[in-house]
């Protein structure tokens, strides 16, 4: 009899790691899918070799990275399930990466699915209710198997075809994690990361951000927004200009970096050449506009913010000269700062001194 494959979705936490340890352990080749989207993991696409070469040194644990993204932006129009405290579908995004796993079963031989849920560990996502609806709707009623609480859940075909030991599989519930710890060290795992909500969507400023496009009070449209907007949005600092321009500047050299590398041909970068301050992106600056004089006006707010937020030079002119790029044209702006109580209804969170 061929060796049977399993499929497992792993997040890189511990009970990920443990599901795929404990059926791993009886003799079953076990593949992981790490999901990532905008709101959790995405730099792991720049790396990927680097992150798969991690998982396998520390935990024995070969792992695909599949990109959920297209599908995530789709969900969170109206996910059948609702949202969590802030704006995270959990039980449809669980569903969508099951969903997702099973379209992945053949292509790798796989007999079955694997998770590391808890019974009763999260309150949204993983009650004994929410488990069902999450088999059911995802059509994974019979082929999901969860090891950590599998001898509190109802027999599955992995069990009931002999593929695995039912009576070797687990019983953990609750919220306490002394049982997890305790088998990661009889695995010999002792690198592992501290529990923490990874997801953006539940992060209670960041997620505002997000809803507010699928709210429609954005100047960018739900149905049109893209993972680069996304990203985007989850960096710097924000403003919606007079005239429907949206400005993001970076709040030190690490996200200065990172917006001149996302800047796309119709933004408009900025900068100061000759003094330490913000790099900014006017979005799609070259196409919003009706005309040049708008546009201009635009580009005058935004560099009057960027030289706000620049380095102030002791007894030098309060004035900055702003590096303008927009439709491969660049222009110098030697402008003022602008006062605050001007923009502060500009920013989609209040703006640090």
């Amino acid at each position: 009899m061929s060796q049977i494959t399993a499929l497992a979705l792993f997040s890189g936490g511990l009970d990920s790691i443990l599901a795929c340890r404990v059926v791993a352990a009886q003799g079953i080749r076990v593949v992981a899918v790490k999901f990532v989207t905008p709101f959790f993991d995405y730099e792991l696409l720049a790396s990927r070799d680097a992150y798969q070469e991690e998982v396998f040194k520390k935990y024995g644990i070969e792992v695909l990275i599949e990109d959920l993204s297209d599908g995530y932006l789709d969900l969170l129009h109206n996910p059948q399930h609702g949202f969590g405290k802030n704006f995270n579908p959990c039980i449809d995004c669980k569903i969508l990466m099951i969903t997702r796993a099973r379209a992945m079963m053949t292509s790798l031989g796989a007999s079955f699915l694997v998770t590391g849920e808890v019974l009763g560990q999260r309150p949204m996502s993983q009650r004994r209710d929410t488990l069902q609806v999450i088999e059911r709707d995802s059509g994974a009623q019979r082929s999901l198997l969860r090891p950590l609480s599998a001898r509190l859940l109802p027999e599955t075909e992995a069990e009931a075809q002999g593929w695995i030991d039912r009576s070797k599989l687990l019983n953990m519930s609750g919220r306490g994690r002394s049982r997890q710890i305790a088998l990661a060290r009889e695995f010999g795992i002792v690198d592992f990361p501290s529990p923490a909500g990874g997801c953006i969507l539940a992060d209670p400023i960041l997620s505002r951000r997000i809803a507010r496009i699928y709210q429609g009070n954005f100047v960018v449209r739900a149905e049109d927004i893209t993972v680069p907007d996304i990203c985007l949005l989850l960096l710097g600092r924000q403003f919606l200009l007079p005239g429907g321009g949206w400005l993001i500047l970076g709040r030190n050299e690490q996200e200065n970096a990172r917006l001149l590398t996302m800047a796309q041909e119709e933004d408009a970068v900025l900068f100061m050449p000759v003094r330490p301050g913000p790099s900014a992106i006017l979005r799609r600056a070259a196409i919003c506009y009706e005309n040049d004089v708008q546009l201009q006006e635009a580009l005058q707010l935004a560099a009057a913010l960027v030289v706000r937020f620049g380095k102030k030079i002791k007894d030098g002119p309060p004035e900055g000269e702003v590096q303008v790029s927009v439709r491969k044209e660049i222009q110098i702006l030697t402008i003022q700062p602008l006062a605050d109580k001007i923009f502060k209804e500009w920013a989609l969170e209040k703006v640090e001194k």
